[in-house]
């Protein structure tokens, strides 16, 4: 039976998230398997996952939207076969079903799920988005959002708009590395830790790790303009994806409500000035999260009911200038 993300806990209840399989690399090397070449290479997205996002992210800010396409399926998860009863992404009918949302152009799939048993007939893990498609191939290309985008951030440097942009530069890769670190576990999973908890205990350890990471990216970001420095790299990206959907989401439908996003000074102006990055607004689409989170967990969320708020403006002003850079 084909599992997701609302399946993956321990026997104390913790919320245990498993590994991605498809891990190719594309490289400049023509010699390769998968070479980085223009056209060939389709991103299949939902605006509402954040690991998809930081992806999109990175094409957008690059320059790769003429050299890499990208499909969104649509936000609220739907059954994906009629044989069984799992829940998962899917694409529309048509394009006009769902704004912002269309369906497969390559294979004509109704689901991710599709997608991945085209890839492998023996598949039996989650059918999760990013995924990185082949259409020479015709194949799964790379599933592990991480990777993807240090794809884009260096191997299609000869094709992209905006090569010289370098968000994991040699001499912070061992910085950007330490801060990933902790920001995944206690912040990007951290939400997801507290959300998807069956027990108290690890909810609260959770929660516990994860406004101690809020707090530690605050300290560091009064003092300059983005966690690095004063130069955007790949930890901002990664963090931004979950901030943005913060208080929209995780404060309530995840239980993350000590302390608001708008309530933290460095946080909440930090955000605003990654979400005013050229390129970086048109990857958020607040209606498409919203209508996934709490559309797509029943066992959380059984009405299924939307909030209205807040609505934030994240294209207000800030003061993340008197930082230089």
């Amino acid at each position: 039976m084909a599992r997701s993300a609302l399946d993956e806990s321990s026997e104390s209840g913790a919320f245990v998230r498993t590994a991605s399989t498809f891990r190719n690399l594309i490289t400049r090397d023509p010699n390769s398997p998968f070479p980085a070449e223009s056209g060939r290479y389709h991103l299949y997205i939902s605006y509402a996952c954040p690991w998809a996002s930081r992806c999109l992210a990175y094409l957008k800010i690059k320059g790769l939207d003429k050299a890499i396409s990208f499909t969104s399926v649509k936000p609220k998860w739907e059954r994906t076969k009629d044989t069984d009863e799992h829940m998962g992404w899917v694409f529309p009918t048509s394009d006009t079903e769902e704004p912002g949302a269309g369906s497969d152009p390559l294979n004509g799939a109704k689901s991710i799920r599709e997608l991945y048993e085209l890839a492998s007939t023996d598949y039996s893990g989650k059918y999760t988005v990013p995924v990185l498609w082949d259409k020479k191939l015709k194949t799964i290309v790379n599933n592990e959002s991480s990777e993807i985008i240090r794809m884009f951030n260096t191997e299609f440097n000869d094709i992209a708009e905006n090569p010289s942009l370098d968000l994991y530069p040699p001499h912070l890769q061992a910085l950007i590395n330490e801060i990933n670190d902790w920001i995944y576990n206690g912040i990007n999973n951290g939400v997801y830790k507290c959300g998807f908890a069956k027990q108290q205990e690890p909810y609260d350890e959770a929660v516990k790790s994860l406004y101690e990471s809020l707090n530690k990216c605050e300290e560091i970001l009064s003092k300059q303009r983005f966690l690095c420095g004063n130069t955007l790299t790949e930890v901002d990206i990664r963090l931004f994806v979950t901030l943005i959907r913060f208080d929209e989401v995780y404060v309530v439908h995840f239980k993350c409500n000590k302390k608001l996003l708008r309530e933290y000074l460095n946080l909440f102006d930090y955000t605003k000035d990654i979400f005013q990055v050229p390129g970086i607004s048109s990857t958020v689409n607040m209606e498409h999260i919203k209508k996934h989170y709490y559309g797509s967990h029943p066992s959380i969320n059984p009405y299924g009911i939307i909030p209205q708020g807040p609505d934030i403006d994240f294209s207000a002003p800030h003061d993340r200038e008197r930082f230089s850079t």
